[in-house]
């Protein structure tokens, strides 16, 4: 209960923390436990504020539900939670709410047994595959879980506000095998205020960590792992990315490091966003990339001007690309960014790509 209630202080400070923790406290003195979905409707609905989920089978088609809880509400993920196989679009599970906590008990495991649907074409074709986790919640902690093999898009958070996401652990490790599994992003978060994932750990087979629309957002203190690395975007049908902040984070034997993207002939616009203290180690295509003609990966075509991007921060993001791929790649429209500051140390790429669209008179090693 100590680390709920850490968490409550950060995000809603310590007058705030200390009732919702007496509310926690005396909650979990009463709790119901939910075994079977039949069970749940009457749970949401009833006077126990602790809800625990043990062992639940989810039948096939069925989603999860744990959207409408109620303020207050602790819910609990204890034993292994299962689903049905069925080829359909999901999710999963969806969860929403607001001031609830949602946590992991130890041991627990939510377990999408993702290996029965992939087949190497993630979102693109084959067989139909469900997203894993939708989270719409306000002023919540979601901590403590243990997600593994997801068929797709394992944690998505759209139109959340003041939410702390902290050590939660994506384990699609075993899609690696055989490269079956694919779209499998890890944390993403859409036209949302004021979210903080930190203290987690993803291992996938695309983004790590996405952020499509979104203010004052930061991801801190994270490992990524097999995937596409962390990326702003794509950018594009006038979203807007503002006060984010990536920090101390690792990205390890994944695709690209960090990245913004934007989509060619589509308006948005990324404004203060830092990457700090990121390390990245064996990268297989750029190190940093920042292209402004998404989809394309290479500097073929004009990148768009209608995405500024401004006020950007890299600093001490430092590592190792593969001698096949490039260490820094920039690629935009001259005169869509303006204020940036850098300062990183990414070396091992071979290589080289013509670079624009640099703000004059600052020196960033890219191409090489």
């Amino acid at each position: 209960m100590t680390g709920v209630c850490e968490v409550w202080k950060f995000i809603m400070g310590s007058k705030y923390a200390l009732f919702v923790c007496i509310s926690l406290m005396i909650s979990a003195t009463s709790a119901v436990d939910v075994r079977n979905i039949q069970e749940l409707a009457a749970a949401k609905k009833g006077k126990d504020k602790f809800i625990s989920i043990k062992d639940l089978h989810v039948p096939a088609g069925v989603t999860l539900d744990l959207e409408n809880l109620q303020p207050d509400t602790v819910l609990e993920f204890a034993g292994r939670v299962t689903f049905g196989f069925k080829e359909w679009t999901g999710p999963l599970v969806k969860i929403a709410g607001k001031k609830v906590t949602i946590k992991g008990k130890r041991g627990h495991l939510i377990d999408g047994e993702g290996a029965r649907w992939w087949d190497g074409k993630g979102g693109a074709g084959g067989k139909v595959k469900p997203k894993f986790m939708r989270l719409k919640l306000e002023d919540s902690v979601v901590q403590d879980l243990h997600v593994k093999n997801a068929p797709v898009q394992m944690f998505t958070a759209n139109n959340c506000k003041n939410l702390v996401i902290t050590n939660v652990n994506l384990d699609n490790e075993d899609g690696h095998k055989n490269r079956i599994g694919r779209n499998t992003d890890g944390f993403g978060v859409g036209d949302s205020k004021n979210v903080t994932v930190q203290n987690s750990r993803v291992y996938n087979q695309d983004d790590c960590f996405c952020c499509g629309s979104g203010v004052d957002i930061k991801f801190i203190n994270n490992i990524c792992i097999g995937g596409n690395g962390i990326s702003i975007g794509s950018m594009g049908s006038n979203r807007v990315v503002e006060r984010l902040t990536v920090r101390k984070c690792k990205v390890i034997s994944s695709f690209n490091g960090i990245r913004i993207k934007a989509r060619k002939g589509e308006k948005s616009s990324v404004s203060d966003v830092t990457f700090d203290d990121i390390e990245i180690k064996d990268i297989q295509h750029n190190g940093i990339i920042i292209h402004g003609n998404y989809p394309t990966w290479h500097p073929t075509d004009e990148p768009t001007a209608q995405c500024p991007i401004k006020n950007l921060v890299v600093n001490n993001v430092r590592g190792t690309v593969q001698k096949g791929g490039s260490n820094v790649w920039i690629w935009l429209a001259n005169g869509s960014a303006s204020n940036w500051k850098w300062n990183s140390n990414v070396t091992g790429g071979g290589k080289k790509l013509a670079c624009k669209g640099i703000p004059a008179g600052l020196k960033v090693p890219c191409g090489k």
